[in-house]
């Protein structure tokens, strides 16, 4: 009777945790105590890899030394033009006023634990939501992408890779930049690109490669190379199979990318407002350069016509003011305003040394 009581609630538990996410905090708890069983079980591979490592031969030392160095030379030329493409591409960007990344950051991480289940490819690895892993962040190895970041803990998350049956991946051929859907089978060794045209141009050996539609993964990171293409003129759609470039069985160490996390819609925005910025600064110097012309002509006809009006009135208003305060003309005002009108009268003929250079300058 316990027994079918703890069945019971097993059973009821996994069903809690698949439909609902009740039962989220608490498995990210356990992953704080998982992770000592997961540090204890890789021990005993952690201390043989130690103590090979100090009974190598000689012999094998000096042979990878050289084959290192070897590669090393090899590295560092192909560094050289590398680093000449990169700069070439970032003033290629700057010309074309791009805000994409040319180098993206990355951080190394372990797995430490795969997922039980045969009908799911998962994977954990030792970097968590304490160190600034998000969800849906790209995984890759040495090779190429390995898959996403499906479920975060503080320490650990959980990788869903690119061979699930759930998982798609926006991909194009590296050779004529065929856009396609690269889908996941449950065969860690095989991907099927959905819904290609028979008449598309694609063939075996031709590399796929990420191609940033999906605003997840980074453009440009090998995902698989073509291995069979098959033709049926009875059917609307060929069959491509590929094998994914990064070793899902084999790599340990992989790399998570932290590109721009903003949304399509803020790098749009943010597009438009540099764009406009850059209108505004390039715009500036052409319309006084064109309005002026236009603007002087029309000033300097109007100039003799409106402002004399106006410079009368304010000249009779300024001396009638103060003649009111004076005690001795306010008594006498009532009989001598044509009197008060001709002191008026008077300074604007001193005003028109100021007006006559203007016309004169508009006549000129």
């Amino acid at each position: 009777m316990r027994l079918l009581v703890l069945v019971v609630l097993s059973v009821a538990l996994m069903v809690v945790d698949a439909r609902f996410t009740l039962l989220k905090p608490v498995r990210s708890q356990m992953s704080l105590v998982l992770m000592q069983s997961y540090w204890i079980t890789d021990l005993p591979q952690r201390l043989f890899q130690g103590v090979a490592s100090q009974f190598g031969s000689r012999t094998e030392l000096v042979a990878e030394n050289e084959k290192l160095k070897s590669e090393n030379l090899l590295l560092q030329g192909r560094m050289q033009k590398l680093a000449s493409l990169t700069e070439q591409n970032v003033r290629l960007r700057e010309l074309l006023n791009s805000s994409a990344l040319v180098n993206e950051k990355v951080e190394v991480a372990e797995l430490i634990g795969m997922d039980p289940n045969p009908f799911t490819h998962r994977i954990i690895i030792n970097k968590g939501e304490r160190d600034g892993v998000v969800l849906g962040q790209p995984v890759l190895d040495a090779r190429g992408l390995m898959g996403q970041v499906v479920e975060l803990m503080p320490y650990t998350s959980r990788v869903l890779l690119l061979t699930d049956s759930t998982h798609s991946i926006p991909v194009q051929v590296n050779r004529n930049g065929l856009r396609a859907i690269a889908s996941g089978t449950g065969n860690p060794e095989r991907l099927e690109l959905r819904h290609v045209a028979d008449t598309a141009d694609i063939k075996e050996g031709d590399l796929l490669v990420s191609s940033g539609l999906g605003q997840r993964f980074p453009a440009g990171y090998p995902v698989a190379t073509v291995k069979e293409v098959i033709h049926d003129s009875g059917q609307p759609f060929a069959i491509v199979r590929a094998v994914p470039t990064a070793a899902l069985n084999r790599s340990r160490y992989l790399l998570l990318v932290f590109s721009d996390n903003r949304t399509a819609e803020e790098r749009a925005n943010d597009a438009a407002q540099a764009q406009e910025s850059l209108d505004a600064q390039g715009g500036g110097p052409i319309i006084p350069a064109t309005v002026p012309k236009p603007a002087i002509v029309p000033a300097a006809v109007a100039a003799p016509a409106t402002p004399v009006a106006p410079a009368t009135a304010p000249a009779a208003a300024a001396p009638a003011k103060p003649a009111a305060t004076h005690p001795a003309a306010a008594k006498p005002s009532a009989a001598n305003k044509p009197a008060a009108a001709k002191p008026a009268a008077v300074k604007p003929a001193a005003k028109p040394p100021v007006s006559a250079p203007a016309t004169t300058g508009g006549r000129e």
